[in-house]
């Protein structure tokens, strides 16, 4: 079977570093970090204090405010960066077949901030059960999807992928899939996260997952040091518009990359806990590898998924060192979530975007907060340390790993 050509014709980033897409990028090169004390709550009484918001937002300027109060946050961020996107591609909305054009999303909690308030709400009441007709509506993770959909008449395959952290690279997979099998044209795809909320950071606490750098929240996200002590939460979201190759060129749209292989893989090992080998790691790098014919001497750069952990950051260049040998010691390695925090189910999505601008631009965003070397990680790689580096890239894959052991990888290619 002759499988589509997939291209990258629009992208919209909303992120805790910059609110468009090139002001993200300009973060990403100029290594700033995204934490700040927190400012949604009051979280004086909580172990970790600070995160990675979104900052200096006003809704108001994007979505009319009587249909952003049917919306949770992570539901308006969608909506914002999926808009930049569209713009950003140059589609005739009025010329496309609307069948043939889908949205798949991704987001690992959907509205935890509606699901809160709702339910705090009836705790703290007299028992009789007053909800908000929104209530479940604006909490579902699929709604994102939805609105999307209805803004742009998309009547293509619709959905949203929920696999933690790897959600939004769960959702590009399955758009390319769509777009390759000649089951649709256009999809816009990413995934959005807004869980900076007591439940978020409270229960990322209770399972020692964030750092507790309260005193320097700025270089609290510090991949591949020695003094990691946990991920920072962020929020935000990502949106690609994915295309097949002929339709594009007949539009004369500009590309950005070619997306030529996607993996997953299970660590079938722990529901939060990586493998400590990196199994599923290195599996889900050969699968895209496989996937998109290519060779590990093929690659330039990867976006890791280094997330700050004492344990992910370590699995993750063991599997690396496993699949690439070698030619591990000859490409570029970041991690930027050491700017940007975590941002859960868009992480991947907005990680799938700085490759992308790397294979652009030629220049490798930098994993920031590196003050002192650890020995379980070789000297030989280069993880891009501090400083944004010059390099031609041609490929370049992304991994997004998840709670529950899932994990994915995307590779895109310069366009020939």
């Amino acid at each position: 079977m002759n499988l589509k050509r997939v291209v990258v014709t629009g992208i919209g980033a909303l992120t805790p570093i910059g609110n468009t897409s090139e002001e993200f990028w300009k973060g990403l090169v100029a290594g700033v970090s995204g934490a700040a004390p927190i400012t949604k709550f009051d979280a004086s009484l909580f172990k970790t204090q600070f995160a990675c918001e979104v900052k200096n937002l006003n809704v108001d300027d994007f979505i009319d405010r009587k249909e952003a109060r049917k919306m949770d946050l992570f539901t308006q961020y969608a909506m914002i960066t999926a808009d930049e996107a569209i713009v950003d591609s140059g589609l005739d909305l009025e010329k496309i077949e609307k069948s043939r054009a889908g949205v798949i999303w991704g987001s690992g909690i959907g509205g935890l901030r509606t699901f809160q308030e709702e339910v705090a709400a009836f705790a703290t009441g007299d028992g009789t059960p007053r909800f908000n007709p929104f209530f479940i509506p604006k909490m579902i993770a699929d709604i994102s999807a939805g609105f999307i959909s209805i803004k742009y008449g998309f009547r293509g395959p619709n959905f949203v992928t929920v696999s933690a952290c790897a959600s939004a690279t769960n959702a590009l997979i399955d758009a390319f899939n769509y777009i390759r099998l000649g089951k649709a044209d256009i999809f816009i795809s990413g995934g959005s996260e807004a869980a900076v909320t007591e439940a978020g950071i409270g229960g990322f606490n209770a399972m020692k997952a964030l750092s507790q750098r309260n005193d320097s929240p700025e270089t609290a996200s510090r991949p591949f040091d020695k003094d990691r002590d946990g991920f920072v939460l962020g929020e935000g979201a990502g949106a690609l518009i994915l295309e097949e190759y002929e339709h594009a060129v007949a539009r004369g749209a500009k590309i950005y990359a070619e997306l030529v292989g996607g993996g997953m893989s299970a660590d079938a090992n722990h529901i939060t806990a990586p493998h400590p080998e990196g199994l599923g790691a290195s599996e889900v790098m050969q699968a895209a590898l496989r996937d998109a014919n290519l060779k590990p001497k093929d690659v330039d750069y990867i976006n890791v998924h280094g997330t700050s952990t004492p344990l992910g950051d370590v699995s993750e260049t063991k599997a690396i060192e496993k699949v690439f040998g070698e030619h591990a010691y000859n490409m570029n390695i970041s991690s930027t979530k050491s700017m940007t925090g975590h941002l859960l189910g868009a992480a991947g999505a907005i990680e799938a975007i700085a490759s992308i601008l790397a294979i652009q631009n030629g220049i490798i965003p930098p994993t920031i907060n590196h003050f002192t070397d650890d020995e379980q990680f070789d000297p030989r790689l280069n993880l891009t340390f501090n400083k944004a580096q010059e390099r031609e890239v041609n490929v370049a894959l992304s991994n997004t790993f998840g709670f529950g052991g899932h994990n994915c990888s995307v590779i895109f290619k310069k366009i020939n």
